[in-house]
């Protein structure tokens, strides 16, 4: 091999090394980077009263009733009841008003109901109404509006010069496990006055996107959501937390952006 044949080998090969350095360099450079790591808790406060039933519900159940109760072997009172006492007078008139309740008002006599309603007045107890203050005034913050409905925790932001309604939300630390990093980030975000339960280890639903750092905007964010219960208590507001709501899945549609209720919308109930 002559001289000239062998200085233009090792300057090919040098050229095809520098050719793969850069293609290297390129591919670490252009290279997607490790995504952060979020939980989210998507934290329940279930209903406290059962939802109000519909027309047809209350036709149904009132229909059954009535059926029931004309269907159903007479009460043995005489048996149970001394005869003429006042224990036999107060149950017969009780039996004419759940009588007059499931047949109407034409099924006792006149002189029958004036007593009953005199015995109705001074001792039936009246329920509490479905709708609280907290309806009234439509304070989201307050855990006893929405009574037959499911209220669901959301806060609002200023991390990373946003300020936009989320779920309670916190990075996960290295070896750290979800449901120990959603237990965490709920307290560091919303304080330790709720008694709060989180239902399991494995996460309810996922969500990604860009995580808003200024110095990356390609840096993406994966975030777990985990299901939790509040039995007692109350959130606060800390210092990156503005605000707080709980609301209905119908009310947290207006409140959060389009890309976010796309993706979350499914993980809550519709009732």
């Amino acid at each position: 091999m002559s001289a000239s044949v062998f200085v233009k080998r090792c300057q090919v090969g040098r050229h095809e090394q520098r050719l793969g350095q850069n293609f290297a360099r390129s591919l670490a450079t252009h290279a997607p980077q490790k995504p952060r790591l979020a939980v989210a808790v998507v934290l329940n406060r279930a209903p406290i009263i059962a939802k109000t039933p519909t027309k047809f519900e209350r036709a149904f159940y009132k229909y059954q009733a009535r059926i029931q109760r004309a269907l159903h072997n007479p009460f043995p009172y005489d048996f149970y009841f001394k005869p003429g006492s006042i224990l036999e007078q107060q149950f017969n008139k009780e039996e004419r008003i759940r009588e007059r309740k499931a047949f109407g008002k034409d099924f006792v006599t006149e002189e029958s109901s004036s007593s009953i309603e005199v015995e109705r007045t001074d001792e039936d107890e009246v329920p509490a109404p479905r709708r609280t203050s907290a309806d009234e005034t439509k304070d989201v913050k307050d855990l006893n509006r929405q009574g037959s409905r499911n209220l669901y925790l959301l806060v609002r932001d200023s991390t990373n010069g946003k300020d936009e309604w989320r779920f309670p939300k916190g990075n996960v630390e290295s070896g750290e496990l979800l449901h120990e990093a959603a237990r965490k980030q709920l307290t560091v975000q919303c304080g330790d006055n709720m008694n709060t339960w989180i239902v399991g280890r494995r996460p309810i639903g996922f969500f990604e996107e860009q995580s808003g750092i200024s110095t990356d905007p390609l840096l993406t964010e994966k975030t777990f959501f985990l299901k939790g219960h509040i039995f007692a208590g109350q959130a606060q507001t800390q210092d990156s937390i503005s605000d707080f709501a709980w609301l209905t899945k119908q009310e947290i549609e207006s409140r959060v952006p389009k890309d976010y209720w796309l993706g979350t919308k499914d993980m809550l109930s519709d009732l």
